[in-house]
Protein backbone atom coordinates (compact mmCIF):
# COMPACT_ATOMS: atom_id res chain seq x y z
CA UNK A 1 0.00 0.00 0.00
CA UNK A 2 1.17 3.86 -1.14
CA UNK A 3 0.24 6.79 0.99
CA UNK A 4 -2.04 7.46 -2.57
CA UNK A 5 -4.03 4.25 -2.49
CA UNK A 6 -8.06 4.12 -1.81
CA UNK A 7 -8.37 0.55 -2.44
CA UNK A 8 -6.07 -2.39 -1.96
CA UNK A 9 -4.82 -3.58 -5.40
CA UNK A 10 -4.79 -7.79 -4.16
CA UNK A 11 -7.92 -7.51 -1.72
CA UNK A 12 -9.98 -4.49 -3.23
CA UNK A 13 -10.24 -3.40 0.39
CA UNK A 14 -11.28 0.56 0.83
CA UNK A 15 -7.87 2.64 2.70
CA UNK A 16 -7.97 5.62 3.71
CA UNK A 17 -6.12 8.33 5.54
CA UNK A 18 -6.94 9.89 8.52
CA UNK A 19 -5.35 12.86 9.35
CA UNK A 20 -5.79 12.75 13.04
CA UNK A 21 -4.41 9.22 13.37
CA UNK A 22 -1.41 9.85 10.66
CA UNK A 23 -1.90 6.49 9.18
CA UNK A 24 -3.70 4.57 5.96
CA UNK A 25 -6.24 2.32 7.22
CA UNK A 26 -8.26 -0.41 6.24
CA UNK A 27 -11.88 0.46 6.15
CA UNK A 28 -15.45 -1.45 6.07
CA UNK A 29 -18.69 0.02 4.74
CA UNK A 30 -21.56 -0.41 7.21
CA UNK A 31 -24.55 0.67 4.80
CA UNK A 32 -23.22 4.77 4.50
CA UNK A 33 -20.85 4.82 7.01
CA UNK A 34 -17.54 3.78 6.85
CA UNK A 35 -15.30 2.33 10.07
CA UNK A 36 -12.11 1.42 10.58
CA UNK A 37 -11.90 -2.38 9.61
CA UNK A 38 -9.71 -3.17 12.73
CA UNK A 39 -11.96 -1.95 15.23
CA UNK A 40 -10.19 0.49 16.71
CA UNK A 41 -13.27 3.17 16.48
CA UNK A 42 -13.49 5.85 14.30
CA UNK A 43 -16.85 6.42 12.17
CA UNK A 44 -15.94 8.64 8.68
CA UNK A 45 -16.49 9.31 5.30
CA UNK A 46 -14.43 9.88 1.89
CA UNK A 47 -13.39 13.66 1.38
CA UNK A 48 -15.65 15.52 -1.45
CA UNK A 49 -12.90 15.68 -3.59
CA UNK A 50 -12.21 11.84 -3.94
CA UNK A 51 -12.76 11.69 -7.70
CA UNK A 52 -12.09 15.35 -8.14
CA UNK A 53 -8.74 15.31 -6.97
CA UNK A 54 -8.08 11.33 -6.36
CA UNK A 55 -8.15 12.42 -2.98
CA UNK A 56 -8.24 9.66 -0.49
CA UNK A 57 -8.27 11.45 3.03
CA UNK A 58 -11.33 10.54 5.37
CA UNK A 59 -13.31 13.12 7.24
CA UNK A 60 -14.96 12.05 10.77
CA UNK A 61 -18.51 11.41 10.32
CA UNK A 62 -19.60 13.88 12.69
CA UNK A 63 -17.56 16.82 11.16
CA UNK A 64 -19.82 19.97 9.71
CA UNK A 65 -17.02 19.82 6.58
CA UNK A 66 -17.09 17.63 3.18
CA UNK A 67 -13.61 18.47 2.64
CA UNK A 68 -10.95 17.19 4.40
CA UNK A 69 -7.89 18.93 6.59
CA UNK A 70 -5.81 19.07 3.17
CA UNK A 71 -8.47 20.08 0.44
CA UNK A 72 -10.13 22.94 2.60
CA UNK A 73 -6.50 24.84 2.33
CA UNK A 74 -7.17 25.50 -1.20
CA UNK A 75 -9.51 28.71 -2.06
CA UNK A 76 -9.20 28.66 -5.99
CA UNK A 77 -9.03 25.93 -8.65
CA UNK A 78 -9.59 25.91 -12.43
CA UNK A 79 -13.44 25.62 -13.86
CA UNK A 80 -14.30 22.09 -13.90
CA UNK A 81 -14.51 22.62 -17.74
CA UNK A 82 -10.57 22.70 -18.36
CA UNK A 83 -9.54 18.60 -18.08
CA UNK A 84 -6.07 19.86 -18.78
CA UNK A 85 -6.00 22.08 -15.86
CA UNK A 86 -8.20 19.79 -13.38
CA UNK A 87 -5.87 16.91 -14.27
CA UNK A 88 -2.80 19.24 -12.95
CA UNK A 89 -4.94 19.89 -10.04
CA UNK A 90 -5.27 16.78 -8.95
CA UNK A 91 -1.92 16.24 -9.24
CA UNK A 92 -1.06 19.52 -7.28
CA UNK A 93 -3.62 18.05 -4.53
CA UNK A 94 -1.73 15.04 -4.31
CA UNK A 95 1.58 16.64 -3.70
CA UNK A 96 0.18 19.13 -1.17
CA UNK A 97 -1.50 16.01 0.64
CA UNK A 98 2.21 14.68 1.13
CA UNK A 99 3.12 18.18 2.55
CA UNK A 100 0.10 18.78 4.64
CA UNK A 101 0.06 15.30 6.22
CA UNK A 102 4.23 16.07 7.02
CA UNK A 103 3.48 19.73 8.38
CA UNK A 104 1.01 18.05 10.67
CA UNK A 105 3.62 15.37 11.85
CA UNK A 106 5.74 17.54 13.18
CA UNK A 107 3.16 19.81 14.75
CA UNK A 108 3.76 22.85 12.90
CA UNK A 109 0.71 25.16 13.17
CA UNK A 110 -1.45 25.20 10.06
CA UNK A 111 -4.20 27.30 10.25
CA UNK A 112 -6.68 28.11 7.85
CA UNK A 113 -6.77 31.58 6.31
CA UNK A 114 -11.07 30.87 6.47
CA UNK A 115 -10.32 31.12 9.77
CA UNK A 116 -7.48 33.34 10.29
CA UNK A 117 -7.30 36.22 7.69
CA UNK A 118 -4.26 37.04 8.89
CA UNK A 119 -2.50 34.31 10.39
CA UNK A 120 -4.12 31.83 7.90
CA UNK A 121 -2.84 30.29 4.80
CA UNK A 122 -4.21 28.77 1.24
CA UNK A 123 -3.40 27.85 -1.51
CA UNK A 124 -4.43 29.40 -5.09
CA UNK A 125 -3.84 26.51 -7.51
CA UNK A 126 -4.01 28.13 -11.13
CA UNK A 127 -3.53 27.11 -14.43
CA UNK A 128 -1.45 29.40 -17.04
CA UNK A 129 -2.51 27.81 -20.19
CA UNK A 130 -5.03 30.85 -19.87
CA UNK A 131 -2.62 33.56 -19.03
CA UNK A 132 0.38 34.40 -16.84
CA UNK A 133 1.07 32.83 -13.36
CA UNK A 134 3.55 33.25 -11.28
CA UNK A 135 4.17 30.35 -7.95
CA UNK A 136 5.30 32.12 -5.47
CA UNK A 137 4.19 33.34 -1.66
CA UNK A 138 2.72 36.57 -0.44
CA UNK A 139 0.96 37.24 2.82
CA UNK A 140 0.20 33.40 3.32
CA UNK A 141 -1.68 33.30 0.06
CA UNK A 142 0.39 30.33 -1.92
CA UNK A 143 -0.05 30.14 -5.40
CA UNK A 144 0.77 27.47 -8.03
CA UNK A 145 1.04 27.22 -11.61
CA UNK A 146 -0.32 23.92 -12.49
CA UNK A 147 2.25 23.71 -16.02
CA UNK A 148 4.40 22.71 -13.00
CA UNK A 149 2.11 19.55 -12.87
CA UNK A 150 3.60 18.89 -16.83
CA UNK A 151 6.78 17.23 -17.22
CA UNK A 152 7.97 18.34 -20.15
CA UNK A 153 7.04 22.04 -19.45
CA UNK A 154 8.91 21.47 -15.87
CA UNK A 155 11.77 20.07 -17.09
CA UNK A 156 12.33 22.53 -19.67
CA UNK A 157 11.93 25.16 -17.03
CA UNK A 158 14.32 23.30 -15.23
CA UNK A 159 17.40 23.06 -17.60
CA UNK A 160 16.32 27.04 -18.78
CA UNK A 161 17.12 27.96 -14.82
CA UNK A 162 19.75 25.11 -14.60
CA UNK A 163 18.13 23.16 -11.53
CA UNK A 164 19.37 19.98 -10.26
CA UNK A 165 16.01 18.90 -10.16
CA UNK A 166 12.58 20.53 -10.10
CA UNK A 167 9.51 19.06 -8.55
CA UNK A 168 5.67 20.02 -7.48
CA UNK A 169 6.24 18.86 -3.64
CA UNK A 170 9.37 20.97 -3.66
CA UNK A 171 7.79 24.16 -4.61
CA UNK A 172 4.98 23.72 -2.30
CA UNK A 173 7.54 22.63 0.51
CA UNK A 174 9.51 25.76 -0.72
CA UNK A 175 6.37 28.28 -0.70
CA UNK A 176 5.52 27.04 2.77
CA UNK A 177 9.09 27.46 4.14
CA UNK A 178 8.04 31.76 3.52
CA UNK A 179 4.67 30.98 5.62
CA UNK A 180 6.91 29.82 8.35
CA UNK A 181 9.46 32.17 8.18
CA UNK A 182 7.68 35.51 10.12
CA UNK A 183 6.29 32.07 12.17
CA UNK A 184 9.47 30.42 13.50
CA UNK A 185 11.21 33.46 13.23
CA UNK A 186 10.51 36.77 13.61
CA UNK A 187 7.46 36.30 16.42
CA UNK A 188 9.70 33.38 18.15
CA UNK A 189 12.64 36.33 18.86
CA UNK A 190 15.30 34.53 16.49
CA UNK A 191 16.36 37.47 13.97
CA UNK A 192 19.57 38.22 15.16
CA UNK A 193 20.33 33.96 15.08
CA UNK A 194 18.64 33.69 11.60
CA UNK A 195 20.92 37.29 10.06
CA UNK A 196 24.24 35.94 11.73
CA UNK A 197 23.54 31.94 9.45
CA UNK A 198 21.67 33.48 6.23
CA UNK A 199 22.62 37.34 5.72
CA UNK A 200 20.12 40.40 6.41
CA UNK A 201 16.59 39.99 6.24
CA UNK A 202 15.89 43.69 5.28
CA UNK A 203 18.41 43.84 1.86
CA UNK A 204 15.73 45.16 -0.45
CA UNK A 205 14.20 42.04 -2.38
CA UNK A 206 13.36 43.32 -5.47
CA UNK A 207 16.73 44.81 -5.65
CA UNK A 208 18.18 41.37 -5.09
CA UNK A 209 16.17 39.30 -7.64
CA UNK A 210 17.09 42.12 -10.15
CA UNK A 211 20.69 41.29 -9.27
CA UNK A 212 20.63 37.65 -9.07
CA UNK A 213 19.10 37.29 -12.84
CA UNK A 214 21.27 40.10 -14.37
CA UNK A 215 24.86 38.07 -12.61
CA UNK A 216 25.67 34.51 -13.66
CA UNK A 217 25.75 33.97 -10.05
CA UNK A 218 28.25 32.77 -7.81
CA UNK A 219 30.63 30.00 -8.94
CA UNK A 220 31.33 28.71 -5.03
CA UNK A 221 27.62 28.92 -4.09
CA UNK A 222 27.84 24.87 -2.83
CA UNK A 223 30.28 26.07 -0.63
CA UNK A 224 27.37 28.44 1.61
CA UNK A 225 23.63 27.54 0.55
CA UNK A 226 22.32 24.27 -0.41
CA UNK A 227 20.67 25.54 -4.56
CA UNK A 228 21.96 28.52 -6.68
CA UNK A 229 18.75 29.92 -6.29
CA UNK A 230 18.99 30.08 -1.90
CA UNK A 231 21.95 32.62 -2.91
CA UNK A 232 19.15 35.61 -4.10
CA UNK A 233 18.14 36.72 -0.75
CA UNK A 234 18.21 35.47 3.27
CA UNK A 235 14.23 34.99 2.59
CA UNK A 236 14.86 32.54 -0.27
CA UNK A 237 17.66 30.88 1.38
CA UNK A 238 15.84 30.27 4.24
CA UNK A 239 12.59 28.96 2.27
CA UNK A 240 14.98 26.76 0.02
CA UNK A 241 16.49 25.31 3.41
CA UNK A 242 13.41 24.82 4.91
CA UNK A 243 11.95 22.42 1.77
CA UNK A 244 15.46 20.55 2.01
CA UNK A 245 14.71 20.03 5.42
CA UNK A 246 11.26 18.51 4.36
CA UNK A 247 12.92 16.47 1.91
CA UNK A 248 14.96 14.66 4.18
CA UNK A 249 12.83 14.10 6.84
CA UNK A 250 9.97 12.58 4.36
CA UNK A 251 13.11 10.60 2.24
CA UNK A 252 14.56 8.90 6.41
CA UNK A 253 10.84 8.43 7.20
CA UNK A 254 10.02 6.45 4.42
CA UNK A 255 13.23 4.41 3.93
CA UNK A 256 12.55 3.72 7.51
CA UNK A 257 9.07 2.68 6.81
CA UNK A 258 10.66 -0.24 4.15
CA UNK A 259 13.34 -0.76 6.40
CA UNK A 260 16.26 0.55 4.10
CA UNK A 261 19.66 1.04 5.84
CA UNK A 262 22.82 1.86 4.65
CA UNK A 263 26.31 2.27 6.30
CA UNK A 264 28.10 4.98 7.01
CA UNK A 265 31.06 4.30 4.12
CA UNK A 266 33.31 6.72 6.04
CA UNK A 267 33.17 4.28 9.72
CA UNK A 268 32.97 1.06 7.27
CA UNK A 269 36.88 1.43 5.96
CA UNK A 270 37.78 2.65 9.17
CA UNK A 271 37.53 6.43 8.55
CA UNK A 272 36.50 8.87 11.06
CA UNK A 273 32.70 9.72 10.57
CA UNK A 274 31.04 12.78 9.94
CA UNK A 275 30.07 15.36 11.64
CA UNK A 276 33.03 15.72 13.64
CA UNK A 277 32.77 16.21 17.53
CA UNK A 278 30.59 18.73 18.51
CA UNK A 279 28.06 17.99 16.29
CA UNK A 280 25.00 19.96 15.78
CA UNK A 281 22.02 18.55 16.75
CA UNK A 282 21.14 17.60 13.21
CA UNK A 283 24.14 15.68 12.74
CA UNK A 284 23.06 12.41 13.61
CA UNK A 285 20.11 12.85 11.01
CA UNK A 286 22.45 14.70 8.41
CA UNK A 287 24.97 11.80 8.92
CA UNK A 288 21.82 8.66 7.82
CA UNK A 289 20.83 10.81 4.81
CA UNK A 290 24.16 11.31 3.43
CA UNK A 291 24.74 7.64 3.79
CA UNK A 292 21.56 6.53 2.46
CA UNK A 293 21.71 8.94 -0.73
CA UNK A 294 25.04 8.00 -1.28
CA UNK A 295 23.62 4.32 -1.80
CA UNK A 296 20.86 6.26 -3.63
CA UNK A 297 22.96 7.57 -6.57
CA UNK A 298 25.26 3.89 -6.81
CA UNK A 299 21.74 2.08 -7.09
CA UNK A 300 20.63 5.27 -9.60
CA UNK A 301 23.88 4.61 -11.86
CA UNK A 302 24.00 1.02 -11.85
CA UNK A 303 20.35 1.19 -13.88
CA UNK A 304 22.23 3.95 -16.32
CA UNK A 305 20.47 7.16 -14.52
CA UNK A 306 21.57 10.13 -13.33
CA UNK A 307 21.88 10.60 -9.23
CA UNK A 308 18.94 10.54 -7.41
CA UNK A 309 20.10 13.54 -5.06
CA UNK A 310 22.14 15.58 -6.87
CA UNK A 311 23.17 17.89 -3.85
CA UNK A 312 26.84 18.26 -1.43
CA UNK A 313 25.49 19.48 2.03
CA UNK A 314 28.76 21.93 3.19
CA UNK A 315 29.08 22.71 6.62
CA UNK A 316 27.78 25.83 6.09
CA UNK A 317 24.50 24.31 5.02
CA UNK A 318 24.37 21.63 7.81
CA UNK A 319 24.42 24.57 10.09
CA UNK A 320 21.51 26.26 8.19
CA UNK A 321 19.83 22.86 7.92
CA UNK A 322 20.51 22.50 12.08
CA UNK A 323 18.46 26.30 12.45
CA UNK A 324 15.71 24.89 10.43
CA UNK A 325 15.73 21.96 12.56
CA UNK A 326 15.35 23.68 15.75
CA UNK A 327 13.11 26.14 14.94
CA UNK A 328 10.41 23.34 13.72
CA UNK A 329 11.42 21.30 17.21
CA UNK A 330 10.78 24.58 19.42
CA UNK A 331 6.99 25.10 17.26
CA UNK A 332 6.30 21.49 18.15
CA UNK A 333 6.87 21.42 21.83
CA UNK A 334 4.43 24.55 21.95
CA UNK A 335 0.74 23.77 23.43
CA UNK A 336 -1.65 24.26 21.16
Amino acid sequence: MFFENSACLRCGALLGFVPDRQDLVTLRSTGDRLEVADGSGGVYRYCRNQQLARCNWMVAADEPHDLCVSCRLTSVRPNDNEPEAMAAFADAEEAKRRLIAQLLALGLPLIDRAVDGERGVTFELLSSWGGDVTTGHHAGVITLDLSESDDAHREFVRQQLGEPYRTVLGHLRHEIGHYFWPLLVVDTGQLDDFRRLFGDDRLPYDEALRHHYASSGAASWADTHVSQYATVHPWEDWAETFAHYLHIRDGLETAAAFGLTAADPARSVGGESWPAPGEPAIGPMVRDWLALTLALNAMSRSIGQGDLYPFVLSPAVVDKLDYVHGRISAAARQPR
